[in-house]
């Protein structure tokens, strides 16, 4: 019998930035540091390489709708509307079972 499980949402950012980067690793450590911070916040997944990939989890859609609004939050989406990224793609998915494997 596996225990209870509680549902929870997964926010897919998968991005590509443009050369002009200026402030953008600031402005990501502040966000990590900020959306860690939001109630309804669960954890948080990111890589970089040529294409980067951040998945932030989250208790519900309330939780994911007041971390899109929050203040800082709107600016650093501007900046990167304006400045950081060549292309974004965000999908907002409900996590109806998780499983994980570590050897450590």
């Amino acid at each position: 019998m596996q225990p209870d499980f509680n549902p929870f949402y997964a926010v897919i950012f998968t991005s590509k930035k443009s050369e002009n980067d200026s402030g953008y690793d600031e402005t990501a450590s502040l966000m990590e540091t900020l959306a860690k911070e939001q109630p309804g916040f669960l954890s948080m997944d990111s890589v970089r390489n040529e294409i980067g990939l951040t998945v932030s989890y989250w208790k519900d859609l309330e939780a994911i709708k007041n971390w899109k609004n929050q203040a800082k939050h709107l600016i650093a989406q501007q900046k990167g509307k304006d400045n950081w990224y060549v292309w974004y793609d965000v999908k907002i998915c409900k996590v109806e079972r998780a499983y994980s494997y570590n050897k450590l």
